[in-house]
């Protein structure tokens, strides 16, 4: 029988990623590639150095479907199987080609009506001379078909709203008399379908903890890891009937967003929920852990009416009223347990509680009925937040403040509202002001950062310079923006800053290059700021956060806010007393309490809008859109739904022609085995388990390379290749000579006449939940040695190289930019290598500004560059290096390819700490690593002389440009 895909006798599905191999092997090749562990993940883990103490009470005890506890280590209730060929086995539909054809273009093609009954038009017509019959007439039908899965269902229904209150005489106001719709779904059963979610299992905490590590220090990063679930957890244990249930935290957020602003700016503010038990890692990633609750009416008027006082009490008490109808259904099980079935199949009698709430500052004002431009955490006076002395705000507090004051006096001295009540206020544990969770997107990358930092840079560069000159000096920091060298994963900016609509990710990709770029044209002390800056955010970031972590926020935030003064001393502001920068003192108070903020942070709510809201809305006719798009998800969910109880029954392996043909040869599905590469790939998140970092080459070798070493150090314009190779099989096989290789006479060395592939990449794959990492918090790069990228031009990324594992973080790594990966099989023995150019540290710690160490291409005496071939096992990850620019400017025509080869300075971009997740989870300090054990590196060149500054043809004035760089090394 011929199948699609050249004759494949079958296809498969990545289990992890979804991706679509055509063989076995390629599925094998791309697992390997893409997902493997190549070192076992319980080996030498930080984690297993931890101690944990779990709450003694609330301790999530299983137990059967009617709530009786079960014997210890007793196994979960089996979930119903299905063997894939038994009758209605894919009920509704009739078949795996049917629910194919369904989930192919409702999901993946979004096709619409007129598409779906063309391809059923299609179908129809080339079954017509079998004599058979397609299983839907039109899109309608299928509509029904996918209406009537019982599984994922969560309805919406539509709440009507009117105003109440008294009206003026005669025409009362338009937004009086309309209706307003609150479109929700049961929030229950929403929570519900995430706590049955099987691949959650190991990525839930069902009991509060508090964690440890190995010197005794407080741990803090998941939610449940905080003091807030453990109090909470306390709270509940004073019912003797609570006891042995498990705590389910629900972390809620709202956030608006704008379908399009060029037809009628329609604008939708969806309420998304999460089960606070997940890990901070799964609620970031993607899948159900987060899902939209609600979307919340959006009353419009006219600018003068939003003015009025009865418009504004109005809008806000409907919010609250909204939200806590929304949150209503779970009410009676934060006092009362209920029995749920969780992620591991065990059923446990389960205490629900409002959690943390993510918002940006404009919803916390709406949030915690505060007047704008307070904080809604604390009291602290709008004219200076960051007075010290400020007490945290409390229901109970304002409560009395309100019968003791008048409205007038409650707004200007205390910046509260008395005519709204928080949602929360007749919630059981709830107090809106300490569940508003730090927003890292909002207060810090796009507030502080880009709405702040940035413009005050570029306001003083027009104060101080005047229009022209500034001008001239903001054209060459975009321009050294856009020259900064090609790193993995890092977003270019072609035209610097100059693009209008900013996101999240253009502001985070900014924060990597912005302070090499000013650094020349701005005073010490305003680049001492946004490094304390840049300090802050990377530790607050970090996935696993522990208490001297915290004591580096405190310093660092001193900092910061002692550096800052420079934008006042040089007249960019008359003060500095903003909401977002005030609630950089609150991160280390709320990480106590609810853990890392990456987990908490209005960046998860925004990445689900394209899937909630955005894609939604582009399948409806755009007249009253929401219903149609409160359908598309229902049924999206129900196809998920669905797909998934397949998937795990074994019924989606392999392609739908390879299943039907297993079919009729009368063979059961098997679950798939456990995941085609691309070149062009940067990397990105890799889903799969936490394991130790790994690296290998890319699958395919280059052809167009030679095999003989001579040629290919001919080909590649690297002579000293062979002497390398023989001198670093001398270090692999004396791997306790006392002799480095390097000072042995070449004759001594062995001979080598192997034959050699060549690769133009390789990919490392590591731990580091701070990234768009997935949900076991890995992390993949491909690093490059491409003489021709893009047949435009070469490549040659650098990179950080272990030299001594036993030494903690960077202090074992050496900088090294990568000319060839190549491998050989020497005397049986297979060796993975890399021709490094050593790059070395330059002066005796980081710049003193910008807090950034300085490295430099290595040179021997004679001139010619240091290079050295090294085991492929200790290259650890990608090196982001920015070229040290001094005051100098670049020339217009200078391309970014060319940055590693013109400069002779760099910034190490000290960005590592965040991309590794910092703290107790990195596997840097790790003894067991790098895998290849008999690995040795030799650095050569160390002693010898570095020049400074940069090639002459790429600046304006060479004379100028040199002299600027020497001047910002030697301060470094």
């Amino acid at each position: 029988m011929d199948l699609p895909f050249g004759g494949a006798p079958q296809s498969y599905t990545c289990r992890l990623c979804s991706m679509k191999c055509r063989s076995s092997g390629g599925l094998s090749r791309h697992y390997n590639s893409r997902h493997r562990q190549f070192t076992p993940a319980s080996e030498g883990e930080d984690e297993h150095q931890h101690s944990t103490d779990s709450h003694p009470i609330i301790n999530a005890q299983p137990c059967d479907a009617e709530g009786n506890y079960l014997p210890p280590y007793s196994p979960p209730p089996p979930l119903a199987s299905l063997n894939g060929q038994a009758p209605n086995c894919w009920a509704p539909f009739e078949s795996r080609t049917d629910f194919a054809f369904a989930h192919f273009h409702f999901v993946e093609a979004q096709s619409s009506a007129g598409e779906i009954n063309t391809a059923l038009d299609l179908w129809a017509a080339q079954v017509l001379k079998y004599g058979e019959d397609i299983p839907w007439k039109n899109a309608t039908q299928l509509y029904e078909t996918i209406d009537s899965i019982q599984h994922g269902d969560a309805p919406w229904k539509v709440h009507k709203i009117r105003y109440q209150g008294p009206r003026p005489a005669g025409t009362p106001p338009k937004w009086m008399t309309e209706t307003y719709e609150l479109c929700s779904r049961d929030i229950r059963t929403v929570l519900h379908n995430q706590l049955a979610t099987a691949d959650f299992k190991d990525q839930f905490n069902y009991i509060p903890y508090r964690q440890f590590n190995a010197k005794g220090k407080r741990v803090w990063s998941n939610l449940m890891s905080g003091e807030w679930a453990w109090k909470q957890a306390d709270m509940i244990a004073e019912d003797e009937n609570n006891r042995g249930t498990m705590f389910v935290p629900v972390v809620g957020g709202s956030d608006k967003t704008t379908v399009s602003v060029g037809t009628g700016h329609q604008e939708y503010h969806p309420v998304y929920s999460s089960p606070g038990n997940l890990t901070g890692i799964a609620r970031r990633a993607h899948g159900n852990g987060v899902l939209p609750a609600a979307f919340l009416p959006i009353p419009k008027t006219t600018k003068r009416q939003r003015k009025t006082v009865a418009y504004q009490k109005f809008v806000r008490q409907m919010y609250h009223a909204c939200l806590a109808r929304i949150f209503e259904p779970l009410k009676a099980g934060m006092t009362t347990p209920e029995v749920v079935r969780c992620p591991d199949g065990h059923f446990r009698r389960v205490i629900y509680g409002l959690g943390p709430y993510i918002a940006d500052y404009p919803e916390q004002v709406w949030l915690s009925c505060i007047v704008q431009g307070w904080c809604p955490k604390c009291d602290a006076p709008p004219n200076n937040l960051d007075a010290p002395g400020a007490r945290m705000c409390s229901h109970g507090k304002t409560d009395f403040l309100i019968t003791c004051f008048d409205p007038g006096t409650l707004w200007d001295d205390f910046g509260i509202r008395s005519d709204v009540m928080p949602f929360t206020h007749d919630f059981p544990r709830a107090e809106i002001y300490e569940l508003l969770s730090p927003d890292l997107l909002h207060q810090i990358i796009k507030g502080t950062f880009k709405d702040h930092l940035v413009e005050w840079v570029m306001q003083y560069l027009h104060e101080t310079h005047g229009e022209a000159r500034a001008l001239e000096i903001i054209a060459d920091i975009d321009h050294r923006i856009s020259a900064a060298p090609s790193f993995p994963g890092l977003r270019r900016f072609p035209d610097g800053r100059d693009f209008t609509q900013w996101t999240g990710d253009d502001s985070k990709a900014l924060m990597k290059v912005y302070l090499a770029a000013i650094a020349g044209h701005v005073p010490s002390e305003m680049l001492k700021c946004i490094s304390a800056f840049m300090d802050f955010c990377y530790l607050v970031r970090r996935n696993a956060l522990t208490s001297d972590t915290l004591d580096e926020i405190d310093t660092v935030l001193a900092r910061f806010h002692h550096h800052r003064d420079i934008f006042i001393a040089t007249g960019v502001r008359v003060s500095i007393s903003l909401p977002r920068q005030h609630s950089m003192l609150h991160y280390r108070p709320s990480i106590i309490l609810f853990g890392s903020p990456n987990g908490l942070c209005s960046s998860i709510t925004e990445s689900k809008h394209i899937k909630s809201v955005k894609e939604p809305w582009r399948r409806s006719s755009r007249y009253k859109a929401l219903i149609q798009m409160l359908r598309t998800l229902t049924r999206l969910d129900r196809l998920a739904a669905l797909r998934t109880i397949f998937h795990s029954q074994g019924m989606m392996a392999g392609s739908t022609a390879s299943y039907a043909l297993r079919t009729l040869r009368g063979e059961l599905p098997e679950p798939p085995p456990p995941s085609e590469e691309d070149e062009d790939d940067d990397g990105g998140d890799s889903p799969g388990p936490k394991s130790l970092s790994s690296i290998e080459l890319a699958r395919t070798a280059q052809r167009s390379f030679p095999k003989d070493v001579t040629r290919l150090a001919a080909h590649i314009g690297q002579p000293r290749l062979h002497e390398l190779i023989r001198r670093f099989l001398y270090d692999q096989i004396n791997p306790d000579s006392a002799i480095p290789s390097s000072h042995v006479p070449i004759d001594s060395c062995p001979r080598f006449n192997s034959p050699i592939n060549s690769f133009l990449s390789a990919v490392t794959r590591f731990y580091a939940p701070s990234d768009l990492c997935g949900a076991g918090g890995m992390y993949r790069e491909r690093i490059r040695a491409n003489p021709n990228w893009h047949r435009q031009y070469p490549r040659y990324d650098t990179v950080f190289v272990v030299t001594d594992a036993d030494l903690p973080g960077m202090q074992g790594m050496v900088v090294g930019r990568v000319h060839l990966f190549f491998s050989f099989t020497y005397e049986d023995s297979y060796y993975p290598c890399a021709l490094v150019h050593w790059y070395g540290p330059a002066g005796n710690g980081p710049d003193d500004d910008t807090k950034m160490c300085v490295v430099t291409p290595e040179f021997e005496r004679n001139g010619r560059k240091s290079l050295a071939v090294i085991h492929l096992d200790c290259i650890a990850r990608a090196a982001h290096l920015l070229p040290i620019y001094g005051s100098a400017f670049l020339a217009e025509d200078f391309h970014f390819s060319y940055s590693l080869d013109a400069f002779r300075a760099f910034f190490r971009l000290y960005l590592l700490g965040w991309w590794m997740g910092g703290g107790t989870t990195g596997v840097w300090g790790n003894p067991a690593w790098p895998p290849a054990a008999p690995t040795v590196v030799i650095l050569e060149g160390w002693d010898t002389w570095t020049g400074w500054g940069v090639d002459s043809r790429w600046v304006h004035n060479s004379a100028v440009a040199v002299e600027g760089a020497a001047a910002a090394a030697n301060g470094s």
